[in-house]
């Protein structure tokens, strides 16, 4: 049964009057009077079936439990500002719903991708690695000695047992190397 002004109706005559307490009878008279109109301005706020009956339904329990269990002075404000609050409640709760739930999206998009960077990471370096492997002896010792231990050029040539010049010039052949193959592995891999 869709909720609308008119079913609203409905609800007091299922209620039993006699059932209630004479100090909570206004509730009920206040359902029966206000209760579309109620209906009418949480449809407005809400503006969801499922939403409009939890505020309505929260409204009369706020107003069942209050602390004095007096009758307010005006009935039909009160339970006005009481709906509202309820509504504007709910509205602020799925707000703050909605912002953690794209907080903890965002964090688990950049956590995928992370985690898909560090596996291209760790796939460039292998492939690097294997890169490496293939050169010549004495453009892969230059490679590792002086890009991977980073050492300078002078300990390289002293360490190889040739001049800086030549450490330096077997170096940039190496990345020439490195660079044409990786390229062609890299237009493999787009295939």
């Amino acid at each position: 049964m869709a909720i609308t002004p008119n079913s609203v109706g409905l609800t007091f005559d299922l209620l039993r009057a006699e059932a209630v307490p004479l100090s909570q009878q206004w509730i009920l008279h206040g359902m029966r009077d206000y209760g579309p109109a109620l209906v009418t301005m949480l449809w407005r706020i809400l503006g969801n079936k499922e939403d409009v009956c939890d505020a309505y339904q929260d409204t009369f329990l706020n107003l069942a439990h209050l602390p004095d269990k007096r009758k307010p002075k005006n009935v039909r404000a009160y339970l006005f500002s009481t709906a509202s609050n309820v509504a504007i409640s709910m509205l602020r709760y799925k707000q703050l719903q909605r912002r953690h739930q794209d907080a903890l999206l965002k964090k688990y998009e950049s956590t995928q991708n992370d985690f898909c960077m560090d596996l291209d990471a760790a796939g460039l370096q292998q492939q690097l690695r294997d890169a490496i492997a293939e050169l010549p002896e004495y453009l892969g010792n230059v490679i590792v000695l002086r890009d991977l231990a980073q050492m300078p050029y002078s300990q390289v040539a002293k360490i190889l047992g040739i001049r800086t010049t030549a450490a330096r010039v077997y170096r940039h052949k190496a990345i020439k190397l490195l660079s044409m193959w990786m390229s062609k592995q890299e237009n493999r891999d787009e295939l």
